[in-house]
Formats: C-alpha cells, sequence, structure tokens
C-alpha cells in the first residue's frame, strides 16, 4: 500500500466525514454522505484507507503518539529546554487532563473508530463492482483498526465511552463502560478481524501493508498479555510462528530504516513515505494530506533532539565494561554517541550535537546531513522479534521455563547482533523469576524506542512482575490516564465523577 496509501476516492471520503469528526453538522440531502457513498467496491475500499490515513496524523503517528508512550515509559528523558512545556510536565510525572498530548491520543483513536464504524456500518450498501471476498476483507480491515484503536485507549484509560455506530452529534451521550467491557469489545473485534482477513502472502504488492490474520492475531495475543491471559495468548502466537510467514532480518536496522520496509519481519506498519513531499504536516489531522513524520526531527542528534535516550536505558545494554562477555551491537544500532558518523560516513556526530547519546532509530541522517522536517520511514507496530519475545513470557508464565528459552535467544541469534546465548552470568534463566526477568531485559534492548516499553510496565505492574518501579516519578493513580476534559464537556453521559481517581 505504499504507492497507494490514498486514492482521490478516499479524499473525497475524508472530506465528507470531516464534517461528522469535527463539527457533526446535519446532512444536506443533496450532497454526497455516508448513506450514498458506499454503492461500489472501490468507494468501499476508499472507506477503509481513510481509516489508515487517520493513523498519518500529528495526533497520532506524525507526531503525538510516540511523545505520548515515550514519555511515560524510562525509555526517554528531556533532551534539554528545548522541549516544550507540556512535554516536559509528562517526563516529570505531572498528568493533566487538558494536557495536548493526553487529549490527542485520545482524539485520534476515536478518530480511527468513528471512520471504522462508518465502514462497519455501511459495508452492506456496496453492491457494484465488489465480490463477497473483498468485502468480508474490507470489513476485516475496519474490525482490525477499530480493535486495535479500543487496545490503545483501554490500557491507557480502561474503560472508555464505547462507539460501535457513526457519530450524529458533537455532544453524544454515550457512557462509560466498564474495563471489562472495553477489553471484551476489542478482542471481539479483533477475533472478527483474524476470521476475515487473509495471510501477508495472499495480498498483492499493490496492498502491501494492509491488516493481515496475523497482525489481529499478534494484536489479540498482546491484549490477552496485558490483562495476563497467558493461555489465550498462546494458541494465537503459536499459529504466527508455524505460519511461515516470517522471520528476523538479518541486519537489526532493516526494521527502522526506509528501505526494505514491509519485511519479512514485519507483521504490520504504519506507513509513511516522502513521495509527496511533506504538505501541510502541521495540519495532519489524518485528512490523507500529509504521509510524513516527524520522528526524526523530534529525536535526532542534528535536529530538536527534544527527547534522548534515558539514562537506564543506555546502562540495560550490555558491556564488556560491566561484566558482560560482548557489548550489545544494538546500543549502537539504537543510539548515536559523539564521534559516530552519520550521512553514509559523511558527517561526525560532535560535541555541539549532544555530549549524551542520542536516537539513532527511526531517524533519516543515516543517508542525509539533516532531517529536513520530513521522514518516510514506515513505523512498525508489531515486529516478530516481538511475537518471539511475547512467546518466551508465554511459555515461562505458564511454568514451561525451559521451553521459553528458545524464543527468547532468536533475537540474539540475529546475525548482526550475535549475543551469546542465556544464560550468561548477568541473566541466569534457571528459575521462572530469572527466565522473567532475562525476558524483561531483553525485550527492553530488543524494542527500545517502539512505543513498547510503557505498557509493558503497566502490565507487569499489574501482574506484580516489576522487581523494583522503574519510573522515578510514577504514583498509583498514574496507572490510569486521566479523561480529557474535553470529553466530559463535549459528552452529555458523562460528568467529573466519571474521571478517573487522582485527578
Amino acid at each position: 500500500m505504499k504507492s497507494k496509501i490514498i486514492f482521490t476516492a478516499t479524499l473525497l471520503l475524508i472530506g465528507m466525514v470531516s464534517c461528522d469528526e469535527e463539527k457533526l453538522e446535519p446532512i444536506n440531502p443533496n450532497q454526497l454522505s455516508v448513506e450514498t457513498f458506499f454503492v461500489s467496491g472501490p468507494q468501499l475500499e476508499a472507506g477503509v484507507n481513510a481509516i489508515y490515513s487517520a493513523l498519518q496524523g500529528l495526533d497520532l503517528y506524525i507526531r503525538e503518539y510516540f511523545f505520548f508512550h515515550d514519555m511515560l515509559s524510562d525509555d526517554v528523558q528531556s533532551g534539554g529546554g528545548q522541549l516544550e512545556a507540556h512535554r516536559n510536565q509528562i517526563v516529570q510525572g505531572a498528568l493533566d487532563p487538558s494536557n495536548p498530548v493526553i487529549v490527542s491520543n485520545w482524539r485520534g483513536w476515536y478518530r480511527v473508530i468513528h471512520r471504522a464504524n462508518i465502514v462497519i456500518n455501511y459495508a452492506d450498501n456496496a453492491t457494484e463492482e465488489i465480490t463477497e471476498a473483498l468485502r468480508s476483507r474490507l470489513i476485516g480491515e475496519a474490525y482490525f483498526l477499530r480493535g486495535w484503536a479500543y487496545y490503545e485507549l483501554g490500557s491507557m484509560w480502561g474503560g472508555v465511552p464505547i462507539m460501535t455506530e457513526m457519530a450524529t452529534s458533537v455532544n453524544s451521550a454515550v457512557p462509560r463502560s466498564s474495563e471489562e467491557e472495553t477489553f471484551q469489545l476489542m478482542i471481539s473485534d479483533l477475533t472478527e478481524a483474524a476470521n476475515r482477513l487473509p495471510e501477508k502472502n495472499e495480498y498483492g504488492s499493490a496492498d502491501r501493508g494492509r491488516a493481515t490474520r496475523s497482525a489481529a492475531l499478534a494484536m489479540l495475543a498482546r491484549v490477552h498479555m496485558f490483562r495476563g491471559d497467558f493461555a489465550a495468548a498462546r494458541p494465537l502466537l503459536e499459529e504466527i510462528i508455524s505460519s511461515g510467514q516470517y522471520n528476523l532480518v538479518n541486519r537489526y536496522l532493516d526494521n527502522f530504516q526506509e528501505e526494505n520496509e514491509n519485511n519479512m519481519e514485519s507483521l504490520f506498519e504504519v506507513q509513511m513515505t516522502r513521495e509527496h513531499g511533506d504538505a501541510n504536516v502541521w495540519d495532519g489531522d489524518g485528512s490523507g494530506m500529509s504521509f510524513t513524520t516527524l520522528r526524526g526531527q523530534e529525536y535526532s542528534p542534528v535536529a530538536w533532539r527534544n527527547l534522548i535516550p534515558n539514562t537506564s536505558l543506555v546502562n540495560a545494554f550490555e558491556r564488556v565494561a560491566t561484566g558482560a562477555a560482548k557489548d550489545d551491537p544494538r546500543f549502537s544500532y539504537n543510539f548515536y554517541r559523539v564521534g559516530d558518523t552519520y550521512n553514509n560516513g559523511q558527517n561526525v556526530v560532535s560535541i555541539d550535537d549532544t555530549e549524551r547519546p542520542s536516537w539513532r532509530k527511526y531517524t533519516m541522517i543515516y543517508k542525509q546531513s539533516d532531517e529536513n522536517m520530513q521522514s518516510g520511514i514506515n513505523f512498525r507496530v508489531i515486529r516478530y522479534a516481538d511475537v518471539l519475545l511475547m512467546m518466551a513470557e508465554v511459555e515461562n508464565e505458564m511454568g514451561n521455563t525451559a521451553g521459553a528459552l528458545p524464543y527468547l535467544n532468536a533475537t540474539r541469534e540475529r546475525p548482526d547482533v550475535a549475543m551469546p546465548p542465556y544464560p550468561t552470568a548477568q541473566y541466569p534463566v534457571g528459575t521462572q523469576q530469572q527466565m522473567r526477568i532475562a525476558i524483561q531485559h531483553e525485550r527492553r534492548v530488543e524494542l527500545a524506542g517502539e512505543q513498547v516499553r510503557n505498557r509493558d510496565i503497566r502490565r507487569w505492574r499489574r501482574l506484580g512482575f516489576l522487581a523494583s518501579e522503574p519510573i522515578v516519578n510514577y504514583r498509583t493513580h498514574h496507572d490510569l490516564m486521566p479523561l480529557p476534559f474535553s470529553e466530559i464537556d463535549n459528552n452529555a453521559a458523562l460528568t467529573n465523577a466519571d474521571q478517573n481517581p487522582g485527578y
């Protein structure tokens, strides 16, 4: 889908639904509407493309999604005084219901839900140029994206207002559902998606990047593992591993650069491209007009460098100096240090750029002299490396500690990583608790800066799996995010009594 991210029909549809999303004005019967748009297969596909486009907005993957999850984890710390005040508040543990980063993520995922609801609600209207197989697949994509969106909301806010029909009023009255109800909906949606979606090799090249059965299974496994239901996650992960569709790429950085995207390690990516320039990147509301992300510009050592690797993350990588048998090469794949070269070896990170490590992962300067505001690097949402490490955790938590070891060692066996296998002197794995610590370590260094760590910490904290609290400014009420004031104001079914405790 890289070259097919948005078509004219998709832009037309977004133009129609943006009124519903932002203003929700009454429908003019003389204008094209969602009730009359979905008459053909291409139009239904345009509706699905519009859901994907919502991911490519400032609220989510252009900017605020990675800020949100990274700042709530121990993957990052402030890069200096240039970090905006409302972002620094989150880094310091001050969570406010009106914070723009928190509000943006809430709003962005409900935009995904709204667009998915339109497709699910009106898919049966399409009768021209469509087969039932295509209709089912497109509905499956909508269910995947909606289920994923509810996971993003439910795992961070707990119970949320559940919307399964197209919103018709900006002041809609939708009460807050319980956390259990919210999780049951995402489980239902992702199960429905898995039952409808094809596998990766069943798509043609023009549809590369669309949701697959394995993507839905992996997302569903994440949901179950967040709840501590390892038995439910196990068959899902087993199916992915036995499918033969996925493997680790030989080169770690092939997962975080523009080349070799949608590779054999990737289960799902948010598609980005510089083919269309960076038009309207600051207006990136998921309108299908911007396909570049600011991730490199925000984190790069030669750009804004708003966030840098947390000292605890830097120290987590195994090094000979601290007793390891080998320096973990993933340190250099994730970070730049003073003296490192970039731009194909033509430039050197200098003392003027940074005295401490800066992010290398997801930056563009591996092949150019600056970030130039725009990056077309796809966001890898689910990697096969994550699937293997989830499987290791499932085996260990279900009492099969020895069975976890091959899955745990797989990421260390990547050719350009080649770390000594577990057990090591620093990480013995003879008991369930020792294996748990090793898995937590391996997930941290393998998946650093990929917006995974935040939820890992949250679920391990809930399950009592943390040996110590990793978040310096953590308070008990931080387990759930505050409901945005704007949601309480606009939703007639909510009052301040519905706010999460502590806010």
